[in-house]
């Protein structure tokens, strides 16, 4: 179905030219939002634009704008559980959920599938955070249409802070089979009330505020913290790729732009997937917080140069 989706607009992110939102179907009937945006002059290729947990579209406007300026068309989307797609626990939108990872990567290609002719080649994917993880899984899983992937701070290791990984994955995965997958591992956060001085995403106080009134208007598209149904789906997806026999053999270009200050993802997870593709590079931004996209300029300047540098490889403008 390519019935028409609303993308939301706000005075401090306005809707990138040209952009259009449609509904997709998921294979098991979830509905998914997606959104095409034309480049604005000769296209030199597609983005495949996957964003994190949490994050919807509206929250990549700008992002959108500046690949639409370097002459990409770029597609967005909505994972499932978040943003405007359908929710996994309806009755309670601010829950985090996940049931496995297979669902994620039927949902990537169905999007991919439905936007593929209108998708001017080369293609580059671009993940942030469990984008990131989400794209290179789809990647060592056999998505082979893409030239080149760039990801910002990719969840590809999950930092579980004072406990060790092995214990949180079997905790997960024991607090699933006893069907308490839908349960918070810690008391509900709620992302209306969280603060610039507290947050550990970004150090850019004008971008925070955009991406804040960004779900003020459209309380909809916010997303609160994780169930133990995705922290056990964030540990296999991390464990499958580490892995995963694929990831030595990628044959395209992969860049992973790692935060320096990060607080959310395992870097070591990250390195490793760089340091074992055959193409792989693994650079740190210094002084940055998760978001490394919603960061500083001087921060943000860090990744676009290292995406410019894989987009001149592959995609060479005229």
């Amino acid at each position: 179905m390519k019935d028409e989706a609303p993308l939301i607009s706000t005075p401090l992110a306005p809707i990138p030219s040209g952009g259009a939102a449609r509904w997709l179907t998921a294979r098991d009937g979830l509905k998914l939002r997606a959104a095409l945006f034309p480049a604005d002059d000769k296209p030199r290729g597609t983005v495949v634009l996957s964003p994190g947990r949490t994050e919807p579209i509206e929250k990549y406007f700008e992002v959108v704008g500046e690949l639409q300026a370097r002459g990409f068309c770029v597609v967005v989307h909505d994972w499932r559980g978040q943003g405007l797609s359908g929710r996994l626990i309806p009755e309670d939108r601010l829950k985090g959920h996940a049931r496995g990872w297979r669902p994620f990567l039927d949902d990537y290609t169905e999007i991919i599938d439905a936007y593929e002719d209108e998708m001017p080649r080369p293609w580059i994917a671009v993940g942030h955070s469990m984008g990131g993880g989400l794209t290179m899984l789809a990647l060592s899983e056999g998505e082979d249409r893409f030239d080149a992937a760039v990801l910002s701070a990719p969840m590809l290791g999950v930092n579980t802070g004072a406990r060790k990984p092995a214990e949180v994955r079997i905790t997960a995965a024991v607090m699933c089979l006893l069907g308490k997958s839908r349960g918070l591992p810690a008391p509900p956060t709620d992302p209306f009330s969280e603060t610039f001085e507290t947050n550990v995403l970004t150090h850019d106080q004008g971008r925070w505020r955009r991406n804040r009134q960004q779900i003020e208007t459209c309380r909809d598209l916010a997303l609160g913290g994780v169930t133990w149904g995705w922290i056990d789906f964030a540990m296999r997806l991390t464990g499958r790729i580490a892995r995963s026999k694929a990831v030595d053999a990628l044959s395209i270009p992969l860049t992973i732009v790692a935060a320096g200050d990060e607080k959310l993802v395992n870097n070591a997870g990250g390195k490793a997937v760089a340091e074992r593709a055959p193409r792989g590079r693994y650079v740190e931004v210094a002084g940055a917080y998760h978001e490394v996209l919603m960061e500083t300029n001087p921060l943000r300047a860090i990744f676009w140069a290292e995406f410019d540098a894989v987009a001149d490889a592959v995609a060479p403008a005229d």
